[in-house]
C-alpha cells in the first residue's frame, strides 16, 4: 500500500487530469490512498470531495510580479505553506508527491524535496508553468502532454482524460448525442465552445454569424458558458446552452468544432478525432498557441488569432471549410493521428514507478520521521505557477 499526495488545482485544466490519474491509480491498486493538496479558492475545493477524495488546503499564494507589500509578505507565507505540507507528508505517511501545477504545487515540491519524498510531475500545457519548471530539476519522473514541451527529464504521456472521453466511440454514440441535444440527424453539427467560462469574442462572433452558418446547411451547438449574456435563440438549427455536462455526447454529435485551445480541449479533440478551428486565448503567456501546434502542424486544425476571428472570417474562411466535406474528413483523420487516449494510464505508470523505485526507503510517516526538515537540498524556494 502506498500513499500519494496529489498537489495542484485552481482550474478545470489542472483538476480534471489530477482526478483522472487518482481514479486510475485507485482502480488499479484499491489499497493505495490518494490525498489532494489544493486551495480553498480553486475548483478542487468542489470537485475533489465530490469525487470522494480528501482535500487538504494551504493558502493561495500567487507569485508576486511587482515590488509591493504582497511581495514582501510572500517569502514568509511561502515557507509557512512548505512547513505545513512537510507536516502533512510526515503525519500521513506520504510515499509520493504528484504535482500538476497550480498554486499548491510549488510548496508541495519543496516540502517533498526537504523530506526526501519522491516527486512526480505532470505538465498540461506546451509552455510549462513556473512550479513545474522548478520541479523538473528535482525529479526524473516528469510527464508532459505535448511533444513540443521543453521540460527537463520529460517524456510524452499525453493528457489524463476522463473515462467517458477515453472510451468514446463517436460513430456508435452519435444517435445518442443528437437525441441528447435535440439535433437534426440529417444535418452536420458545428460545436462551439470556449470552455467552462465561455469565450466572449468567440461567442459574439458565432452568435452574430449563426444565420449564415445555418443557411449553409449546418446546425450549431453553442456552449456559451455560465457567465455569458447570450440566451436561447429562436433560430431553427441554432442551439444555445449555458453549459454542458455531457461533453462526450456533444463530441459524438459533432462533425466540426470551434474552440479555444486550452490543453484539455485540444487533447480531447485529438483523442476523439474531431477537426477544429482553434482560437487561442489572447491573454497570458501564450501557452494556448503552443498547445495547438502539434495538431495544426498535422493538419487536423486551423489556427486563427482572436482578433481575426470575426464575422468576415466566418463568412470567407469558416464557411469555406464547412462546405468542403472531404477536407473535414481528412482533417478528422489528421487530428486523431496526434491524439492520446492513454494519458491516465501512462501517468499512473509513472507514479507507480516512483513508488516502486523508492519502496525500500522510509516514508514520510512515523517510520520516516527522521527525514531532515532542513535539508540543504531544499533551501531554495520555488515559485507558484500562475496558470488558468
Amino acid at each position: 500500500m502506498s500513499t500519494y499526495l496529489f498537489a495542484g488545482g485552481g482550474t478545470a485544466g489542472h483538476v480534471n487530469p489530477l482526478l483522472a490519474v487518482a481514479d486510475r491509480l485507485t482502480e488499479r491498486s484499491p489499497d493505495d490512498r490518494v490525498i489532494v493538496l489544493g486551495t480553498a479558492e480553486g475548483l478542487e475545493a468542489r470537485l475533489v470531495p465530490m469525487r470522494g477524495y480528501e482535500l487538504l488546503t494551504i493558502p493561495r499564494l500567487p507569485f508576486p510580479r511587482k515590488p509591493n507589500a504582497a511581495a514582501l509578505r510572500f517569502p514568509g507565507a511561502f515557507w509557512r505553506a512548505v512547513r505545513q505540507t512537510e507536516a502533512i507528508i510526515r503525519d500521513r505517511g506520504v510515499d509520493v508527491v504528484l504535482g500538476v501545477g497550480g498554486y499548491a504545487s510549488a510548496p508541495a515540491y519543496i516540502a517533498a524535496k526537504r523530506t526526501g519524498t519522491p516527486i512526480v510531475v505532470h505538465e498540461q500545457n506546451a509552455k510549462p508553468g513556473l512550479a513545474n519548471r522548478l520541479a523538473a530539476f528535482l525529479t526524473r519522473y516528469v510527464g508532459v502532454t505535448f511533444s513540443n514541451t521543453r521540460l527537463r527529464n520529460s517524456r510524452v504521456v499525453g493528457m489524463p482524460l476522463r473515462r467517458e472521453i477515453e472510451s468514446l466511440d463517436r460513430r456508435a454514440s452519435r444517435a445518442e448525442g443528437l437525441a441528447e441535444f435535440g439535433l437534426d440527424p440529417a444535418r452536420p453539427v458545428l460545436l462551439v465552445t470556449g470552455g467552462s467560462s465561455g469565450a466572449r469574442s468567440i461567442n459574439r462572433t458565432v452568435n452574430g454569424s449563426a444565420a449564415a452558418i445555418v443557411g449553409a446547411g449546418w446546425q450549431v451547438l453553442h456552449v456559451v458558458g455560465g457567465k455569458s449574456d447570450i440566451g436561447p435563440s429562436d433560430l431553427d438549427g441554432y442551439t444555445v446552452l449555458p453549459y454542458c455536462d455531457r461533453m462526450d455526447l456533444a463530441y459524438a454529435a459533432s462533425d466540426f468544432v470551434v474552440s479555444r485551445s486550452g490543453a484539455g480541449m485540444v487533447c480531447e479533440l485529438t483523442a476523439v478525432g474531431l477537426p477544429s478551428v482553434l482560437v487561442p486565448y489572447p491573454v497570458g503567456n501564450g501557452e494556448q498557441r503552443h498547445n495547438a501546434r502539434d495538431v495544426v502542424d498535422a493538419g487536423g486544425a486551423v489556427l486563427v488569432a482572436d482578433e481575426e476571428f470575426d464575422r468576415d472570417w466566418v463568412t470567407f474562411e469558416l464557411l469555406s471549410i464547412l462546405q468542403d466535406r472531404s477536407r473535414i474528413a481528412d482533417m478528422a483523420v489528421r487530428a486523431g493521428s496526434v491524439g492520446h487516449r492513454d494519458g491516465a494510464d501512462r501517468m499512473t505508470d509513472l507514479a507507480r514507478d516512483a513508488a516502486r523505485a523508492t519502496s525500500g526507503r522510509p516514508t514520510g510517516g512515523p517510520a520516516g520521521a527522521q527525514r531532515s526538515a532542513t535539508s540543504p537540498e531544499g533551501t531554495t524556494p520555488g515559485s507558484t505557477t500562475e496558470e488558468r
